[in-house]
This record gives structure tokens, C-alpha cells and sequence, in this order.
């Protein structure tokens, strides 16, 4: 089998905050990432490549979104082999935006900077349930989950069942309102090589006994700095 020709060196590194709504809620991680690579081919942008017989495009995503969840503040890496203009490459990739994607900021990162996903530290969350239950009941709950040193927790994830503390998932949790019987609550969970906090399990363990309506990221938390929606 003939070897591939070897492919340019990056010598640009982006950075693409953007937000995923709409019917990219019911898409996977992997259909997302396909997502991108559609989107960046289409506006012309010189893609860094991996080497070997199945080469890839080389950007990644810093957190997977869970089907399900919107997101105002996801954050993706591309790497080039040409420099690029970012005003010039907004526009171009704004123009091949699928429904649901849209672009908040385009900047340049150091070349050699460590992947997003090693620099991970947390993720903030607006999520709102339905439950009858007026604010300082809800702030009981919430005090009494944040004064635990551990909280034993398992829950199915497919065929199997995932056994850990979910204390340690938990950074902050907040109730920033009630009304016509949705809570809303507010969350910094955890989501380094340690795990990654899930807001419905977090809910469960405050007592709500419906799911979600609607569970919207606002913020991923890098080692050195904060990514906002």
C-alpha cells in the first residue's frame, strides 16, 4: 500500500467559541465533531492533518456536549497549515453554519499550547426542573447536599452502571429562582480527568423527582482561564 503523502507542519493554532442550539441538541459528540470538520472544509480553511494511512483533521472539541444539552460556550481547536485573517475566516465560516451553530469569538492561541481537553477544570450550568417546591425549600436541599463530605452515587449509563461520590462532582450550586413550579438552578460542576459532574444527577440527588426541561452550559472553565457564554 502506497504511504500517503507527509502533510505540512501546523503553524496556526484557533481557538472557536460558538454555541450549540436547536436540533444540534439531539447530536452526538462524534456527529459534532463531524459537524466542524464539514463546516471548516466547506469555508476553505487549510487543515492541519494527522499522518498515517487515515489521516484526520486535526481540531477537537474541549468537552463533550451531552445529547440533550444546549450550550452557549463550547469551545473548539483548529489547526492550520497556512495563517489565516480571523475577521476574513468568521465571515467564511459563518456563511456554512449548519442550523444551531453559531460563532461568539475567533482567536489565535499559542501553537504549542497544551489540547483544551488536558486543561479542563469545570463547567457551568442554568438548569431548570419542574418542582413545585418554593425557594427555601430548595436552598434546605441545596444546603444540605453542599454540607455532605460524601455523597455515594451510581447511575446507569447504557448496559453499565457508573459507581462514584458525587460530592466531588459538585463545585458550586445555587437557586437563582422559582416560578409557575420550575426551579431554576445554577451549577459549577467538576469536568477534569477526575470525571465530569452531570446536572441531572445532581438534580436527582437534590430531591426533584421530574427531569430537566432544559439544561444549558454557560461556562467551561480552563485551567487558566474562564470561557463565559
Amino acid at each position: 500500500m502506497k504511504r500517503p503523502e507527509p502533510t505540512p507542519d501546523p503553524v496556526q493554532r484557533l481557538q472557536i467559541r460558538f454555541g450549540a442550539a436547536g436540533p444540534l441538541k439531539y447530536v452526538s459528540h462524534l456527529d459534532l465533531m463531524r459537524v466542524w470538520e464539514r463546516v471548516c472544509k466547506r469555508a476553505g480553511l487549510p487543515l492541519a492533518t494527522s499522518h498515517g494511512f487515515s489521516p484526520r483533521p486535526k481540531i477537537a472539541l474541549a468537552a463533550p456536549l451531552a445529547v440533550g444539552v444546549t450550550s452557549g460556550a463550547e469551545l473548539l481547536d483548529v489547526l492550520l497549515t497556512e495563517r489565516v485573517d480571523l475577521t476574513s475566516t468568521l465571515r467564511r465560516l459563518s456563511d456554512e453554519l449548519t442550523p444551531g451553530l453559531s460563532i461568539h469569538e475567533i482567536r489565535e492561541s499559542p501553537l504549542k499550547q497544551s489540547s483544551l481537553q488536558s486543561m479542563l477544570k469545570a463547567a457551568e450550568y442554568v438548569v431548570e426542573v419542574p418542582d413545585p417546591r418554593p425557594m427555601d425549600k430548595w436552598r434546605t436541599a441545596i444546603d444540605a447536599l453542599l454540607a455532605q463530605d460524601e455523597i455515594p452515587w451510581s447511575h446507569r449509563r447504557g448496559k453499565e452502571t457508573k459507581s462514584y461520590d458525587l460530592r466531588k462532582m459538585v463545585f458550586d450550586l445555587d437557586v437563582a429562582g422559582t416560578q409557575d413550579g420550575v426551579a431554576t438552578l445554577t451549577m459549577r460542576l467538576r469536568n477534569d480527568e477526575q470525571g465530569a459532574g452531570r446536572p441531572e444527577q445532581v438534580v436527582l440527588a437534590l430531591g426533584a423527582t421530574a427531569e430537566p426541561t432544559r439544561i444549558h452550559r454557560t461556562a467551561i472553565e480552563l485551567s487558566s482561564e474562564t470561557v463565559p457564554a
